[in-house]
């Protein structure tokens, strides 16, 4: 099952912040994050890389991106 963290329209750090705290829910399964600048796009994916955690795929998403992240 995947969990979905919409971040659209927040700038830094609540993204990662976002992010982080869905990581450490510890449930199974992927993490959807929704983010709207290039900034967050990579400060989420080397916070999730921080966690061990991996960045499987990267899309745009309208004026976005949709990173999916999996835990290792």
């Amino acid at each position: 099952m995947s969990t979905t963290v919409d971040a659209r329209g927040l700038s830094c750090p609540q993204p990662v912040l976002m992010t982080l705290n869905e990581i450490k829910n510890g449930n199974d399964g992927e993490i959807i994050v929704l983010v709207d600048t290039d900034t967050s796009k990579e400060n989420v994916s080397r916070a999730a890389e921080s966690q061990s955690c991996k960045v499987t795929d990267i899309q745009p998403d309208g004026d976005g991106y949709r990173l999916v992240i999996s835990r290792t």
